[in-house]
């Protein structure tokens, strides 16, 4: 049985008490907060379970095993080091940390201390994104051309990060999934349209070694939610709509052929292909259970997560890097190539 304790019962730290309370194998051992009524709230929902305003608490508490951690971005790090210099595993909302460093600091800690470290890219751990993963890995897709997702709605207006931190970050941990490469560039452009916030419209490409590509449009400005992700191969093309109810993942027997045949040289070189679309089955389990299911397995067996601090660094990377080009104006910046997806 592992007991695990949460840090922070805001806006994410409700959906991880009531999934760590339903898992088997899993005991939800205590929730720290600053806010009284919070706590209070927890109190009415999960009788018997630890509450108490100061997280050293759980960390002092030998009986729990794991820390998961649903507070502001700024504090990721102060409370993941925290945790792990506790001997705890370690569970940790996105993005990871605010800098490369800090996250270069926890992978560290969590490797010499033996300690699993879980980054909650949410995404990964839907039926959606493993099913294209398994499609695109399998070769139905023939080579990757492009990425082109949009992911647009009006607000959260975030305080701590920018448009890019809270909504792209996505894109980067799915990108690090699907086609496992690391990108060589990336390219952004964006903008605050009010003065002392962070950026609330971007629009980035990440360009990779096999030549893939890959935009996405990202706001805080949008009449409406979209979250729509196109997705080109040389053989088939896939359409993931997550807001669609059913047939979230539409896969095209679509596309189009070049010839350089001297016989055909005065006749169109493009063809163009029109096949079948057909739906796959999804699993429908919770992504934030499946990923709960794998954290506490994880835990268990001293296995590596699929989104281990490694992945949270790399994601962590990018923002960095969109960040340091939306500020040259869409200037390229080159990333180094010491690291790859899995």
């Amino acid at each position: 049985m592992i007991r695990i304790g949460i840090i922070g019962y805001g806006y994410w730290g409700p959906n991880l008490a009531r999934n760590f309370a339903e898992l088997p194998g899993v005991t939800l051992a205590g929730i720290a907060d600053t806010d009284p009524a919070k706590l209070e709230i927890v109190r009415r929902r999960y009788p018997g379970v630890l509450t108490t305003s100061d997280f050293h608490d759980l960390l002092s508490d030998t009986s729990i095993d794991a820390i998961a951690i649903s507070t502001p971005v700024s504090t990721h790090f102060e409370f993941g080091m925290a945790a792990l210099k506790a001997g705890k595993h370690l569970w940790v909302e996105k993005p990871m940390t605010e800098t490369s460093l800090q996250a270069k600091k926890l992978v560290e800690e969590a490797e010499r201390r033996k300690r699993v470290l879980f980054v909650d890219h949410t995404f990964i751990y839907t039926g959606a994104v493993r099913k294209m993963r398994e499609i695109i890995r399998g070769g139905d897709l023939g080579r990757v051309y492009y990425y082109d997702s949009t992911r647009v709605n009006l607000g959260l207006f975030q305080r701590d990060v920018s448009v890019i931190a809270d909504l792209a970050v996505h894109d980067f941990s799915i990108l690090d999934y699907l086609i496992g490469e690391y990108p060589t560039a990336v390219s952004a452009s964006g903008t605050n349209h009010f003065p002392g916030t962070p950026a609330n419209l971007a629009y980035i490409t990440l360009f990779y070694p096999s030549g893939t590509i890959a935009h996405a449009n990202v706001s805080w400005l949008a009449p409406v939610k979209v979250r729509q992700i196109l997705i080109g191969g040389s053989k088939k093309m896939i359409i993931y709509d997550d807001l669609e109810p059913s047939e979230k993942i539409k896969v095209y027997d679509k596309g189009v052929s070049f010839t350089d045949d001297p016989k055909q040289i005065l006749e169109m070189r493009v063809g163009y292909r029109t096949g079948d679309m057909w739906a796959p089955k999804l699993i429908e389990i919770e992504a934030l259970r499946v990923g709960g299911e794998h954290f506490a397995d994880c835990v268990q067996h001293s296995k590596t997560p699929e989104t281990d601090g490694k992945l949270g660094l790399r994601v962590v990377e990018l923002i960095e890097a969109s960040t340091s080009s939306m500020r040259g104006k869409g200037e390229t910046v080159y990333i180094q190539q010491h690291r790859k997806a899995s």
